[in-house]
């Protein structure tokens, strides 16, 4: 039985002292849940987010690093330095650094292999337009995005990767997808990783959902068959929201 692994990605929004207010107000919410929680916080808050979580259930990720251990990459932060200061996860291959920063199905590539050589878990993002879901190329789409970001892994390192499956059209929108078709898309993704790597692996990999997940629909969705969790965007600023997410089987 995998676990059910909820993630937030704060994305640019709050500044340290809202930090330690928000962890400090959410950890008695979430303390006695059975998920996996995950905050993915500014670079900036990392440190404060680390303090503040020790001792309770909440982790504590990254939202972005670069795939070299150090150079001349000015503004860049390398996995090395995230393991140092206690980071264990970090999101790789967001739909809006694809978008916005030029990220690439081989820099993702890169940055799994980084994470995983700094001992980070990757959390990978993957997902179609809706002009591609339209089309009828989401699967395609979604699954060569997977296949790619997965390429040259162990069979291990991939059964301890999480891929986040986030429809482009439905980040910050308030569309969702229907608990079908989410479902139906993490199958696919579920398939392909089975083809290339077995079934032991493909059953052991936790597949989130993301894409406007909060209180009202998350349930739902969270007890479809294959979707393993929540990378949670708007809802995850939210004490009460995003515990809610976190305590939806309780």
């Amino acid at each position: 039985m995998r676990r059910k692994v909820i993630a937030g990605n704060w994305k640019m929004n709050m500044l340290p002292n809202e930090t330690i207010s928000m962890i400090t107000e959410l950890a008695p919410k979430v303390k006695d849940t059975k998920n996996e929680v995950i905050l993915c916080v500014p670079y900036t808050d990392l440190f404060y987010a680390l303090l503040t979580a020790q001792g309770t259930n909440i982790k504590i990720g990254a939202q972005n690093m670069h795939f070299e251990e150090k150079g001349a990459y000015t503004g860049e932060i390398s996995g090395s330095m995230l393991r140092s200061i206690g980071v264990e996860y970090v999101i790789i291959g967001h739909s809006e650094r694809r978008q916005y920063f030029g990220e690439t199905d081989e820099t993702v590539n890169k940055k799994v292999k980084a994470a995983f050589k700094n001992g980070l878990k990757p959390i990978v993002c993957v997902g179609e337009t809706l002009e591609q879901r339209e089309s009828g190329k989401a699967f395609e789409i979604i699954t060569n995005q997977t296949q790619k970001a997965l390429e040259g892994l162990t069979e291990d390192q991939v059964a301890n990767t999480i891929i986040a499956y986030e429809p482009i059209w439905a980040i910050g929108t308030g569309k969702t997808a229907t608990n079908d078709d989410a479902n139906e898309s993490i199958k696919k993704i579920r398939k392909k990783i089975c083809q290339i790597y077995g079934q032991n692996v493909s059953e052991r990999v936790i597949i989130q959902y993301g894409g406007s997940m909060k209180p009202t629909n998350a349930k739902k969705l969270l007890e479809m068959s294959d979707i393993d969790g929540g990378l949670i965007g708007g809802a995850s600023l939210k004490v009460e929201d995003f515990s809610a997410i976190v305590n939806f089987d309780r």
